[in-house]
């Protein structure tokens, strides 16, 4: 039998978290029961240096249960490093990572497990549809994908963090080094067959949630910027095209100047280039700007995340 571990990263979850515990446990035992895994098979809680009581309950549930264990990170590294943590320091043939808010179908654990058994090294858990989101989060979360692929990135639709990875995927995610995580679309790129299981989004069970607009924002960008060069390469096509319609405008201006009186000297020339070249300047500084702290971040080489305690 193959030895399962989930992995369930947590920031403020102290809501949520008895009742997260409850259903993955109920999941486990009857997977266990059935043969399905082994009985060493365990559920990781990650603890994104929270500020609540969420690692005082990651202990509490660690102690009173043999299929539960805690890791607690020495501060706030954010979602995609408290998910790589997990993955990279757990045991397990096969590792499900699953947030802790209960939004995402815990059904189709079994699916995944089938597939897995079928040789799937991936699978992905992905949604039917966003009729539960809003109208502004489902056309955002739709313009995102759409983007992405326009980039060039190759990340799967409708799907966000609750995968199964093998051991021989695990492994060799530990080759990719960036600091700047963007695992939707890192995954895809190992190569490995892969799957897909659909399921149906809930509602958050407790708390709030932990991706507002500025964060979401945040985590686009970061996926643009680490997967694909358009942006950059779009820099160049623009100053050719603003290139042109400098000339023609040029053109355009002199023979007004020479066929006509109608021409209001200096204005065209001047106030028209100015305004349009300075923002163009300042869109492609920010451009390469983001691009420039990428890279200085990465050069710097800092750890990703650092354990700070254990409960095993």
């Amino acid at each position: 039998m193959k030895q399962l571990a989930l992995v369930v990263p947590c920031y403020n979850e102290a809501e949520v978290l008895r009742e997260t515990h409850t259903r993955l446990l109920e999941i486990v035992s009857q997977l266990i029961e059935a043969g399905r895994i082994s009985s060493d098979s365990l559920i990781y809680f990650v603890d994104d240096g929270s500020a609540d009581t969420t690692w005082s309950l990651i202990e509490e549930l660690s102690a009173t249960h043999a299929h539960t264990a805690g890791i607690k990170l020495s501060r706030n590294c954010g979602h995609q490093r408290a998910l790589l943590a997990g993955l990279l320091h757990v045991e397990g043939d096969a590792v499900i990572t699953v947030d802790a808010d209960l939004q995402d179908d815990l059904a189709v654990i079994p699916e995944m497990l089938d597939a897995f058994s079928n040789g799937k090294d991936v699978v992905y858990g992905v949604r039917k549809g966003r009729e539960s989101d809003t109208a502004f989060k489902r056309n955002t979360a739709l313009a995102f994908y759409r983007f992405m692929h326009l980039m060039g990135a190759e990340v799967v639709d409708n799907h966000a963090d609750y995968r199964l990875l093998s051991r021989r995927a695990i492994e060799h995610l530990k080759q990719f080094g960036e600091t700047n995580l963007f695992l939707r679309g890192i995954i895809p790129l190992l190569g490995f067959p892969s799957g897909k299981v659909f399921y149906e989004r809930h509602e958050r069970h407790a708390g709030v949630s932990k991706y507002p607009l500025k964060r979401m924002l945040s985590f686009a960008l970061d996926g643009i910027t680490s997967f694909s060069m358009v942006p950059l390469r779009l820099i160049g096509i623009m100053g050719m095209a603003i290139f042109c319609v400098t000339s023609a405008m040029s053109a355009w201006v002199l023979a007004v100047a020479l066929l006509g009186d109608s021409a209001v000297p200096g204005w065209a020339s001047t106030v028209l280039p100015t305004y349009f070249l300075g923002g163009v300047q300042i869109l492609c500084l920010g451009i390469i700007g983001e691009y420039l702290g990428k890279m200085y971040a990465e050069i710097k080489a800092r750890p990703r995340f650092i354990i700070e305690q254990t409960t095993r």
